[in-house]
């Protein structure tokens, strides 16, 4: 990586826990004193119903840095739905981009320097779930987070990866849609 950038991008895709909890995060990570800054300011203070952009925190009054904002990809609407996203989930992401800090992905001496913009999706189906694993959804979570961000810093996959694996990659629903199930 390089000292200076504007923005990098990633996503992830964790799933294998019980139905619902499966996370597919996407971010964008760039410096606060640039375009990327005044994305995050504007995002922040553009509230839309339903779609509340929060920062990603430890705990209420423990902000993570890099400093993260959320953006739900699903309209929010129901107040479990709610408390879910903005707590098991919103610790999910905070510790997730801890564990890129430390593992090196997001250099420590730029944690002020730098923010991020995550894209959060969060099944609805958690909303009715009585026996949703909150553990698990945390987790997998956590790794997904952490996962897109080290993509990100990695401009993972790179291009030619793509381009070698572009005819080999069929997406899930697509094939779905050719076997008739969707």
């Amino acid at each position: 990586m390089t000292n200076k950038f504007i923005m990098r991008v990633g996503e992830s895709l964790v799933a294998g826990g019980p139905p619902g909890t499966a996370a597919e995060p996407e971010v964008v990570i760039g410096e606060m004193n640039g375009p990327f800054g005044t994305a995050f300011a504007n995002l922040m203070g553009n509230q839309t119903k339903g779609h509340s952009k929060v920062l990603a925190i430890m705990n209420t009054d423990v902000m993570v840095r890099p400093a993260t904002l959320m953006v739900s990809k699903v309209t929010v609407n129901k107040e479990r739905y709610t408390n879910i996203l903005m707590g098991t989930v919103q610790a999910a992401i905070a510790n997730g981009v801890l564990d890129s800090v430390r593992a090196g992905d997001i250099p420590k001496e730029k944690a002020n320097e730098l923010g991020i913009i995550v894209s959060v999706w969060l099944n609805p189906s958690v909303a009715t779930d009585d026996n949703l694993d909150h553990k698990i959804l945390f987790d997998i979570h956590r790794k997904a987070t952490a996962q897109s961000i080290q993509k990100a810093m990695n401009d993972e996959p790179n291009i030619d990866w793509l381009l070698e694996n572009q005819d080999k990659i069929i997406h899930k629903y697509f094939q779905m849609g050719l076997d008739g199930k969707i």
